[in-house]
């Protein structure tokens, strides 16, 4: 059984962590798990919103530190290059991402939380980065971190190992919105729904201005809007609807 279970159902896809024994801490196989489910959702021309959550008592624990102490130098790289790949290729899919944390979001865990487009935790969720505490640093996701936080943000959490709770979070902005504990699911839903409504192409485009802002260019907004613009119908349709209702006010 995969320890990564994706789900895609219309417009809407479900990725789930599924490692509940393990608090879904990752390891090399769910690496792999991971890269499969990525490369599926690369090619899906029908889905626009992932929401990306985990199942059991907590969203992820953070890598699997009974796995970390076996590995040798060589390893250790191989699998936080692995990482890191992952992390950057959510940011590079075409469709909007939400995390859904619940419980614990550590170390791993809460980078890849931070790598979602958005993101949910319950009220009683816990998010941090305890990795300086036993003497490493976080072997990737640093630079998403601190551009999700900030750098001041960031580094409070990085440097002093320190566990936030999601409204602690939500106010360093690693957290988009806090909901009330047992309604995760139902809010996670409401949101991708809503997004979901929108013409697929206006979201990659943005998507893909946000990414360019980030690796440092310009974004190049108008060349984006004006091949949205010529290349969907839908975003045609929808702009004549929208003239025409104008009109007839």
């Amino acid at each position: 059984m995969s320890d990564v279970s994706l789900n895609m159902d219309g417009p809407v896809a479900r990725l789930v962590l599924d490692r509940p024994e393990a608090l879904n801490a990752l390891n090399r196989e769910m690496a792999r798990h991971l890269e499969r489910a990525l490369g599926s959702l690369e090619a899906a021309g029908d889905v626009k919103v992932v929401i990306v959550s985990g199942r059991g008592r907590s969203f992820c624990a953070g890598n699997d530190i009974a796995e970390m102490a076996e590995l040798s130098p060589v390893e250790a790289e191989t699998i936080s290059r692995s990482w890191q790949d992952i992390v950057d290729r959510f940011g590079r899919l075409p469709q909007v991402t939400i995390a859904a944390v619940h419980g614990h979001a550590l170390g791993g865990g809460c980078v890849l939380a931070a790598a979602q487009d958005l993101r949910l935790a319950e009220a009683s969720a816990r998010l941090g980065l305890p990795e300086v505490t036993l003497g490493f640093n976080p072997s990737y996701g640093i630079a998403r971190l601190l551009d999700v936080m900030g750098g001041a943000h960031g580094r409070d959490l990085l440097l002093t190992g320190r566990t936030i709770d999601a409204t602690e979070a939500q106010r360093m902005n690693l957290v988009t919105t806090v909901v009330p504990d047992g309604t995760l699911e139902q809010a996670a839903a409401a949101l991708a729904s809503q997004i979901a409504q929108h013409p697929r192409a206006g979201v990659t485009a943005t998507k893909s201005v946000i990414a360019n802002v980030r690796a440092g260019g310009s974004g190049d907004e108008a060349r984006a809007y004006a091949a949205t613009l010529r290349s969907d119908a839908e975003a045609r349709a929808r702009i004549a609807a929208f003239i025409a209702r104008k009109t007839r006010k």
